[in-house]
């Protein structure tokens, strides 16, 4: 078992990074991969998955993001295919919060999570998930909404002129619900 590889990173693949270590080239799916330079060191946190047809490493770039994945792929159905472009395109403070606050609209945004696997991510992780408050508040309240309306089928244009109207103070669906109505007048 692979807890984190220090190495140069060669190669970027639309999923994946290659890291050298020890002139070795190791194919590393990750959330992120344009977040890494090539030709630069890191250190990647790593969660190896053993199958009988394929050892498959995950890679992170820091411990609270493996972490995350780690619970995510503890829900039942969410595989680690699936829980990397959660945090692909969620925070790790955005994704606890709508968990925690059960927060379907934000969960149901992520590709291929439904109803159905949102509402068994908030049973299998409300509670569990070990954020600091500062980090929740540090949840960036505008892109959520913004993820929300755009999920519902509104345009960015139509959205430029409604999002500095709401209050970001509020909880998200109380900005939806007043984004919703601005929509309506």
């Amino acid at each position: 078992m692979y807890d984190y590889m220090i190495g140069t990173v060669t190669n970027i693949k639309g999923n994946a990074i290659i890291l050298e270590n020890q002139k070795i080239g190791y194919y590393i799916f990750t959330p992120n991969p344009f977040a890494y330079e090539e030709g630069k060191e890191y250190k990647v946190y790593l969660y190896q998955q053993i199958k009988e047809d394929e050892h498959t490493l995950f890679g992170f770039k820091t411990e609270e993001e493996k972490e995350l994945f780690l619970q995510l792929i503890s829900v039942k159905g969410l595989g680690p295919k699936m829980a990397l472009p959660i945090l692909a395109t969620g925070s790790i403070a955005g994704i606890s919060d709508a968990i925690e606050r059960e927060n379907l609209l934000y969960l149901k945004k992520f590709p291929k999570i439904g109803d159905k696997l949102a509402k068994q991510m908030i049973l299998d992780l409300k509670g569990k998930l070990h954020i600091s408050a500062d980090e929740v508040m540090e949840t960036n309240t505008t892109e959520e909404l913004r993820d929300v309306l755009l999920g519902l089928g509104y345009k960015e244009k139509e959205l430029k002129s409604i999002l500095p109207k709401i209050d970001s103070s509020l909880s998200i669906e109380e900005q939806v619900k007043a984004a919703l109505k601005l929509f309506l007048k």
